[in-house]
């Protein structure tokens, strides 16, 4: 699982394991439920972007490092879900990350509730650092301005 940003990471990683080590995996993309361009132009739709709050994923057109015939689902989270996410990531497991990790985790958790996924080995790509977030809306409202100043 991976948010999609450039794309470049579920395409690099998914086509490595799955043509290069011939393993079988399911690769699922994340994307905002806001504006879910990827899941629009794998069912044929028009691309109708929308504006949403998950900053590094949901660019609002489909990247030309995104290899759509290489991703098996799609999973569309909201940005509430997200930021949710990345805070309980931060205050219960000590993984500081952005809201576009967040995304990525809150769709794995929500995926491996359900029952065919019983069993299952589930990886999550968190890329991002939490650091510059410290003062968004993601996190601001944890800290005082003194200990954002340190």
């Amino acid at each position: 699982m991976a948010g999609v940003g450039t794309g470049g990471t579920i395409t690099g990683i998914s086509r490595y394991i799955k043509h290069t080590a011939g393993k079988p995996i399911l690769s699922v993309a994340v994307e905002p439920d806001g504006s879910p361009i990827i899941t629009q132009a794998m069912a044929g739709e028009e691309i109708k972007p929308s504006p949403h709050k998950i900053q590094g994923i949901g660019a609002g057109f489909i990247p030309k490092n995104l290899d759509l015939s290489i991703v098996d689902r799609v999973e569309r989270v909201t940005d509430e879900e997200s930021k949710a996410m990345a805070r309980r990531l931060m205050q219960e497991e000590g993984i500081l990350c952005g809201i576009s990790c967040g995304a990525a985790m809150a769709s794995a958790v929500r995926l491996a509730e359900k029952p065919e996924m019983q069993g299952k080995t589930i990886v999550v790509i968190l890329p991002d650092s939490g650091e510059r977030y410290l003062s968004s809306m993601l996190f601001s409202d944890l800290f005082t301005d003194q200990e954002l100043s340190q």
